[in-house]
């Protein structure tokens, strides 16, 4: 989990014709890098707010949970304590599936709170982009996933999900 503090842990592509190469953004524990300002410009045809990393209270506390959960693991490892890591790997579920909610409520915010004011209005078009996958957006394809950071934390996670199924099982076996 040490790792999304050094790399992306999500990235958001838009392609279109007139941009061949993509613009790109990535989310990181700490903040936004990529084609934000090129992403700004262009949102703000469609009414979109601009995206200002400042703005966001996630970027200012993400690290410090992050550095929470990642203390409660390596203390539930140096005991070897059952109980406390079967606290961790649910703090770890809360974490994620709140962390989810809370890029699908972001981005729904941006797709749909539009600036009535905007140049470029499509009655019903909505641009929230996709929390997973690919969606087009007028001319547009949005893609959404997992950075190489975002992948390395769900193996993490995946990986404590397999030790406390062991665990469990264990404990069952030796009853």
């Amino acid at each position: 989990m040490l790792s999304a503090y050094i790399l992306p842990l999500w990235q958001i592509f838009l392609e279109a014709p007139q941009y061949p190469e993509g613009l790109e953004m990535k989310i990181w524990l700490h903040g936004i890098t990529g084609n934000v300002e090129q992403i700004n410009g262009l949102n703000h045809y469609i009414g979109m707010k601009h995206i200002i990393v400042s703005e966001f209270l996630e970027f200012k506390v993400l690290p410090y949970i992050f550095g929470f959960l990642i203390v409660i693991g390596l203390v539930a490892s140096l005991i070897s304590s059952r109980r406390l890591l079967n606290i961790w790997f649910c703090l770890l579920l809360i974490f994620a599936v709140a962390g989810f909610i809370d890029f699908y409520l972001w981005e729904y915010n941006y797709g749909h709170n539009l600036d009535p004011r905007a140049a470029i209005k499509v009655d019903g078009m909505s641009y929230q982009p996709p929390l997973i996958g690919y969606k087009q957006l007028l001319n547009f394809l949005a893609g959404s996933f997992p950075a190489i950071g975002g992948l390395i934390v769900g193996l993490a996670g995946l990986i404590v999900a397999g030790v406390v199924l062991y665990e469990h099982r264990l404990k069952k076996s030796l009853q």
